[in-house]
């Protein structure tokens, strides 16, 4: 009798969310999710960058310098969200032995790196009309590039390594230790002042107005195309780490 209620229960539909925990339910579930994401951000997007385009003011000087900031910010802040997110399902998957965790810390990297690169690269445009100089040894820019490093080691970690699931414990000790980075990268720029202006990225230094309605949307815009490119990765990752099962075979059938 314990044994068929036992069995009854696990039977049941509604088990709520933890029932996505299992690969093959988070694969379809995120298949149906991925356009819906893709769809926000191109939204939310298009509304940021008609705002940056068209609406800020023309011409050279500080609004020019609005235009880079509504970018350069929101690549700021998804590069900690990410990262912190990774860690996050890196530590999960590291305590919980849970493949699903890991496999979303693996697919976050790639974007998180992206991201983090974009910041670094409108930084340097922020950087030339107001400091001189496309790069100084300033905390903020020295944090963003140790924190571009850090994804660059994890994901180099995952391609050197062909057993997944060791690197995926390293990757996560990896990944934990360098959660340090975000308490530094957050006081450099908004604590650590410099004669230069203030990094674009601190929150006393953002643009007002429709400047700064325009970097909330790109940071939403990110953020939804963030979720859309990571549940695109796990779905790839799952069909290569489970190819030997029935359903990841007929699944990569279907998609071929």
């Amino acid at each position: 009798m314990p044994g068929s209620a036992v069995a009854a229960h696990a039977d049941r539909p509604h088990l709520g969310w933890t029932r996505y925990a299992a690969p093959r339910r988070f694969y379809l579930l995120a298949g149906k999710a991925i356009p819906w994401f893709f769809l926000a951000a191109a939204l939310i997007g298009g509304a940021g960058l008609y705002l940056a385009l068209r609406v800020a003011p023309a011409g050279a000087g500080e609004q020019d310098l609005s235009r880079i900031a509504m970018v350069h910010a929101p690549a700021v802040w998804a590069s900690l969200f990410i990262y912190a997110l990774l860690a996050a399902w890196a530590g999960i998957g590291l305590g919980c032995k849970s493949r699903l965790a890991a496999m979303m810390a693996s697919a976050l990297a790639p974007t998180g790196a992206m991201f983090t690169f974009i910041a670094l690269w409108t930084g340097s445009l922020w950087l030339k009309p107001t400091a001189g100089a496309w790069w100084i040894w300033n905390p903020h820019p020295v944090c963003e590039l140790a924190l571009l490093l850090l994804y660059l080691g994890w994901i180099g970690l995952h391609v050197a390594l062909d057993d997944p699931r060791r690197a995926d414990r390293i990757g996560a000790v990896l990944a934990l230790c360098g959660l340090v980075i975000l308490p530094l990268l957050y006081f450099a720029m908004e604590l650590w002042s410099a004669p230069q202006p203030a990094p674009v990225g601190a929150l006393n230094a953002l643009p007002s107005g429709n400047s700064l309605f325009g970097a909330v949307l790109m940071a939403l815009a990110f953020w939804t195309y963030s979720w859309a490119a990571a549940l695109m990765r796990v779905r790839c990752v799952i069909l290569e780490r489970g190819r030997v099962l029935d359903w990841v075979a007929r699944a990569a059938a279907r998609q071929s």
